[in-house]
């Protein structure tokens, strides 16, 4: 089934110690480009959390937050330094005396001198927060992939009932086609019936005229390519993967073929048709951007 490039998707994992929140949310985009914000200790994890998720999505700009709370107010630790402590004083003690000052230092001014006292972010077990994540991580891809895919299932619908309106209209081309030339052969031969009047007309020369003109519109070709591709695409909206290129491609084969059925014609009709050709091709290509 296709999936869209548009989607969503959340989960959080609460335990006593902690809360980890995922979102997920996607645009269209040529490849998969992977934005992912989290707090500095999932860093390490950064690697572990891109290939998760490229086992879930191959296309589309996707924008991941991961938040972490820690009830435990473990994460940081308080930092004595005493020898640089005691070395802030010995020389407030000797400034003290070489310039006969009070020397009136107590332990909380001393503490607010630079890396008296530090704040350490305790160590991480990377094994144990890789545990934390991994759930809710996967569970936010699931839930991503189901809108993703629930978008799709619209996307192929609104596709299909392009293609066969794209069918159609190829139909026509070649019904009236056929009744150009005929048009063309008539008038051609009221028009030398004018000219000569009662004069006998060659008819070989009138057939080589036709069939002159019967080549140079002929879109035959045109259409048998049109048709195909229309086929191919309905067949590879039932594929898996790789929908989106493979019929970006093909769509802009039909437009190729569209301008040539226009550029051959020398019926309004048929230049109308082939303009309506060209406009909904355009709307196809403008909703497989969205294809995965």
């Amino acid at each position: 089934m296709i999936k869209s490039m548009t989607g969503f998707g959340h989960a959080e994992k609460v335990t006593e110690q902690c809360r980890i929140t995922v979102e997920m949310k996607s645009v269209n985009h040529r490849y998969l480009d992977l934005n992912i914000k989290m707090p500095r200790r999932f860093n390490m994890l950064e690697g572990q959390v891109r290939n998760l998720m490229k086992q879930y999505m191959q296309r589309g700009k996707v924008d991941v937050f991961i938040t972490y709370e820690d009830y435990t107010s473990n994460d940081y630790t308080l930092k004595y330094n005493k020898e640089l402590a005691a070395e802030y004083l010995s020389y407030l003690n000797q400034m003290a005396e070489e310039f006969h000052l009070e020397n009136d230092v107590r332990a909380t001014t001393l503490s607010r001198y630079p890396e008296v006292l530090t704040m350490e972010e305790q160590s991480v077990d990377e094994e144990q927060l890789w545990k934390l994540l991994e759930e809710p991580l996967n569970e936010a891809c699931i839930r991503f992939v189901e809108t993703r895919t629930r978008e799709g299932q619209h996307l192929k619908e609104d596709l299909l009932d392009k293609l066969a309106g794209l069918d159609e209209k190829v139909n026509r081309v070649e019904e009236r086609s056929p009744k150009v030339v005929q048009e063309y052969r008539e008038k051609l031969e009221q028009k030398v019936h004018e000219l000569l009047e009662d004069s006998q007309i060659d008819d070989n020369r009138i057939v080589a005229e036709v069939v002159l003109f019967s080549d140079k519109i002929c879109n035959d070709e045109e259409t048998v390519r049109l048709h195909s591709h229309i086929h191919g695409m309905q067949k590879i909206l039932e594929e898996k993967e790789g929908v989106g290129r493979k019929m970006d491609f093909m769509a802009q084969e039909m437009n190729r073929e569209a301008n040539t059925i226009l550029s051959k014609s020398s019926d309004l009709e048929v230049s109308d048709i082939a303009i309506d050709l060209k406009t909904e091709i355009e709307k196809i290509r403008e909703q497989i951007q969205n294809i995965e």
